[in-house]
């Protein structure tokens, strides 16, 4: 409690102030009245004070709301002016971004499409829906919420539209009631000034008296949004901004801006940035907090929007065929256009005008109507591009988007009226947040790249000089081909080629070049149709540039290009090529020069890489070095018989390890990977987030190389699949395994089948494994089970359970049969047992579990020698059993009494509908016996007695007992002895007794 005070009313007043810096706004209030009425009972100095700020006791307490709700209003009213002039794209009605950890290397270095196709039209891997009422909120209740966050997005992702569907919630204080204001700046509003201090920038988008109650109070919260970074024409440096902390000082706008971010400026505000992936990625990441990115539309999100045209059906199905269109339509400005353009074109007689194939192809359907006044191209734009063109084309090479009506007039252009055809489709108007200025801007920046194009390949004709100099000072160039080379070697320059700035540009110069174009657009463009020649003189340069940004190194982006620049032109013979090579599986030994950037381009586009990524039999260690950025990007990847030696097992674990890794699903069979190779695998499951599947069968990693990928399985929580079969890791190797199972929660199938792993490494490892909660199916050998029936830890292991080829031995069975009859925890629905040297003791011991376990409905015992005695076993369990409904005893010794025994079981048995007895010698007698037992058995569906030495008396007791049961749907007794008018006899008996029944025979 303040207990001295001066008795001058001016020091009260004074001090008053003081107080007034300290607390709340309501604090600050009450404090000062309980000052003053000490030191002033009459008022005089409370009095004097608040009117020398413009305010009173009554109304000091309610100017913050009176501010917040005019603001509000005014931002209201702006979003009610802005509805009418937005084109109505597709976008994200609920309002969510995705939470990504940084913006990637691929964002940072190529251009925005660029970007879309590579990744398929997909998000981020590992990005986390973020709704934007959690936008600046802090995740848990430890967390603290971010100062900075950073929202990227490719061009006409919808982040401005973002930023008002957040106004719009914010002013109807639908979300984050708490902030006293939240003030979005589009950045090329900033554009007309030169210098700005924080306090002017502040009075020009909260202009009302008294805002410095809110503004630079601490105790209230204010939110500033910075609207499209990339729009600055000032480029921000924040490493080199001078400090200031003084918010009266006018600095250069670029530092103005660092100041803020760093925290100089208005240090208690709240920030969100929201920018192109380029210009995001230059702000410091230690300065962001937050990173989200603007998701692209997933496949249902682009029908949906085509269902509002009328010939919706016929949109989505053309589209679905033309896959770089569908993934570029991911974007939803570009969906926009190139959905318009179909169901513009489908509505006019479809004989006439063939619907677009190339990007060049939709962009000019959708731009000559709104440039001629015509809907077909036939009304001459030369005029409207010589002014439109030129202004696209030079504001690109400066990187520049938006343009003011005095630079609009500068370049020719007619200022379109509000609500006109040029204003709708070609330019648009953008309104300030903070008063009545107006800007302009290309509807996307890919139409602004097309009129570009356009301009440069009309000029391009007649021009004598470099175009790319607007001056027009510059050395003499003559005939198209010339300014085409320019064009390419500008398009490939190092700070153009940084983030692709020219790629699509080109795209387009190349695709006005293809026969399409020429016959769409000829004759109102006053040139005649591409000679031939000229067509393949480009590409010829195209295919140049592709093979020499190959050569021995790693297929660049630049090379894509290329090969992109190829598809537009619509010279694809040797893209048809290489995709048809993919197809069948014959690269091999073709994977040269420009082959593999073909193919880098294929891995995006190719309905054929779709699903699955097919390089099996094909690559060398040189071929995977020039693949390898491209591979990146795949989601399944299946590699098999390609002999990878050391060194290229190094490239592989480099693509694993790298940041920007897709690929999910990898098979690498078959390729004599030794325990040297699996090092480096290994090594980069330590830190790989996305592969979930793992195939190495038939590889040679011995134990040695399965101890050393044990270790990267300890710590991987990623890999849920992992198949080691036929990799000779023996004994030694299931032991390291089972030491994973006891950390490991993430496996859900695991493969180590034909291991040569024998009943030893049980007893070693038994010790080790605690738990297998988490597998759902393992197709193992006998050790791990031993493990599990030792322990009696198990507590669920589920379906599939498969000991096919590995040796078990009885002595195994017998530990496993123990575990059927006594585990609780065993939940196998399927025992795969073929293969494995079991006699007739290990039978009686699974038959002896079989009488109490009610899980297990199939059980395969093929090929083991089991004999009479143990199908005898067998057939006693199936008269108590009542789950078992699959039985497979091909090739197990069975013979007359083995098969009497269990036709006496099938005639009490309800449950077991398949019986596989091929390749045993059951005879006559045996035939018999299962006469008696089909009469009375219902359950039985399929019955397999090939190869059972019935003869012709033996088939046909077969046959008469079927016509009193009319259950069985399929019957095999092929290979005994019936002879072909045997064979007729019996089938047409089967047939009479058993219609439904087929019969092989």
């Amino acid at each position: 409690m303040i207990t001295y005070y001066s008795h001058s009313d001016l020091l009260s007043a004074q001090e008053a102030g003081l107080i007034l810096e300290m607390g709340s706004l309501k604090d600050k209030v009450h404090l000062l009245v309980e000052f003053l009425s000490v030191t002033d009972p009459h008022g005089t100095a409370l009095q004097t004070y608040l009117q020398s700020l413009h305010l009173t006791e009554y109304n000091l307490i309610t100017v913050h709301d009176s501010v917040v709700r005019r603001y509000k209003d005014a931002l209201i009213q702006r979003l009610r002016e802005d509805e009418n002039s937005l084109a109505q794209v597709p976008g994200n009605s609920n309002s969510t971004l995705l939470l990504i950890e940084c913006v990637s290397d691929l964002q940072q270095r190529e251009h925005d499409l660029v970007q879309v196709l590579v990744n398929r039209g997909a998000g981020p891997l590992h990005g986390r829906a973020l709704g934007l009422d959690k936008l600046i909120a802090p995740l848990t209740r430890v967390s603290t919420a971010p100062r900075v966050t950073l929202t990227v997005g490719v061009a006409g992702s919808g982040k401005s539209r973002m930023v008002r569907r957040f106004i719009q919630l914010w002013s109807t204080s639908q979300i984050y009631p708490e902030l006293s204001l939240a003030i979005p700046i589009a950045c090329w509003e900033l554009s007309s000034f030169d210098r700005l201090s924080v306090e002017r920038l502040l009075r020009l988008f909260v202009p009302y008296d008294n805002m410095d109650v809110i503004l630079f109070n601490e105790s209230c919260k204010v939110l500033l949004i910075l609207d499209g970074l990339e729009e600055f024409r000032q480029s921000l440096d924040f490493a080199d901004a001078p400090p200031t902390s003084d918010p009266r000082r006018e600095i250069p706008v670029s530092d103005l801006i660092a100041n803020i971010v760093r925290g100089n400026l208005l240090p208690g505000a709240t920030l969100w940035l929201l920018s192109r992936p380029g210009t995001g990625a230059k702000v410091p990441a230690g300065l962001v907090d937050r990173v989200t990115e603007a998701p692209p539309l997933s496949r249902t999100q682009i029908k949906d929007y085509i269902n509002h045209c009328d010939v919706s059906s016929q949109v989505w199905t053309y589209l679905n065929s033309q896959k770089p269109l569908l993934i570029l339509s991911s974007v939803p400005a570009v969906c926009h256009i190139i959905v318009t353009t179909l169901s513009r074109l489908l509505q006019l007689d479809s004989d006439a005008t063939p619907l677009p194939r190339t990007l060049t192809e939709v962009y000019a359907h959708y731009c000559w109507p709104h440039l001629s006044g015509s809907d077909t191209p036939s009304g001459s734009i030369r005029k409207p591009l010589s002014s439109l063109g030129r202004l696209a084309f030079y504001s690109l090479l400066r990187r520049r988007y938006t343009f003011s009506e005095t630079e609009l007039r500068t370049y020719g252009v007619d200022v379109p009226p509000q609500g006109g055809m040029l204003s709708c489709r070609i330019l648009q108007r953008r309104q300030s947040w903070s008063s009545d200025s107006v800007a302009w801007q290309f509807t996307h920046t890919s139409v602004q790249e097309f009129l570009g194009a356009l301009f440069y390949y009309i000029s391009s004709r007649r021009g004598m000089f470099d175009l790319f100099s607007e001056s027009g000072v510059s050395w003499p160039r003559i005939g198209f081909h010339s300014h085409y080379r320019a064009a390419l070697q500008k398009t490939n320059q190092s700070d153009a080629a940084a983030q692709g700035n020219l790629d699509l540009f080109m795209r387009f110069l190349s695709g006005l070049l293809s026969p399409a174009a020429a016959a769409l657009l000829g004759g109102s463009l006053g040139v005649g149709h591409e000679e031939q020649v000229t067509q393949r003189t480009t590409a010829t340069t195209l295919l140049q540039n592709a093979v020499t940004g190959t050569g021995g190194d790693a297929v660049s982006m630049r090379s894509v290009t290329m090969v992109t620049c190829l598809a537009e032109l619509q010279q694809a013979e040797w893209l048809r090529s290489v995709e048809d090579d993919l197809i069948n599986c014959s690269l091999r030994g073709k994977l040269k020069g420009g082959v593999c950037a073909v193919l880098a381009y294929l891995l995006q586009v190719s309905d054929t890489c779709t699903e699955e990524t097919q390089l099996s039999n094909c690559l060398d260690s040189s071929s995977l070095k020039r693949l390898l950025p491209q591979l990146l990007y795949c989601s399944k990847l299946r590699m098999e018989n390609n002999e990878f030696k050391e060194g290229t097992m190094e490239l592989l674990g480099s693509l694993l390890s790298a940041k920007e890794c897709h690929i999910q699903m990898l098979s690498l069979a078959d390729n004599s990977i030794s325990s040297k190779g699996i090092k480096p695998l290994s090594r980069a499951l330590l830190v790989n987030r996305t592969l979930t599947t793992l195939d190495l069968r038939g590889n040679n990693i011995g134990a040695k190389g399965a101890k050393t990928l044990c270790e990267a399985l300890k710590m991987n929580q990623v890999l849920v699949s992992v198949n080691l079969q036929n990799n000779h890791i023996e004994n030694e190797g299931a032991c390291a395994l089972a030491e994973v199972l006891q950390s490991n929660r993430k496996l859900t199938t695991l493969n180590v089948q034909k291991n040569g792993i024998g009943p030893e490494g049980a007893e070693v490892s038994a010790q080790n494994l605690i738990i297998l909660n988490s597998l759902l199916k393992i197709i193992l050998s006998l050790q791990i089970i031993k493990l599990l029936i030792v322990n009696e830890l198990l507590i669920y292991l589920s379906h599939v359970f498969s000991l096919q080829s590995n040796s078990v031995s009885d002595r195994g069975v017998k530990a496993l049969s123990h575990a059927l009859q006594s585990n609780r925890g065993l939940a196998i629905t399927s025992l795969h047992l073929q293969w494995n040297f079991i006699k007739a003791g290990a039978a009686k011991a699974l038959a002896q579990s079989l009488m109490s376990n009610t899980c297990i409905q199939l059980l395969d015992l093929q090929e083991n020698a089991l004999g009479d005695n143990g199908v005898i076993a067998l057939a006693c369990a199936l008269r108590s059993n009542s789950s078992l409904s699959v039985l497979y005893l091909q090739g197990v010794s069975a013979g007359k009494s083995g098969a009497v025994a269990l036709a006496d079981a099938l005639v009490v048995n309800e449950s077991l509908h398949t019986l596989d007895l091929r390749g045993n010698s059951i005879g006559m007698e045996g035939a018999k016996a299962f006469s008696s037992a089909l009469k009375k058995n219902r359950s039985l569906r399929s019955l397999n007695l090939q190869e059972n030495s019935l003869g012709m008396d033996g088939a046909i007791f077969i046959a008469t007992a079927l016509r009193g049961n009319h259950q069985l749907t399929y019957i095999n007794l092929q290979g005994n002895g019936i002879g072909e008018s045997g064979a007729k006899v019996v089938s047409d008996a089967i047939k009479a007794g058993a219609p439904d029944c087929v019969v092989d025979i």
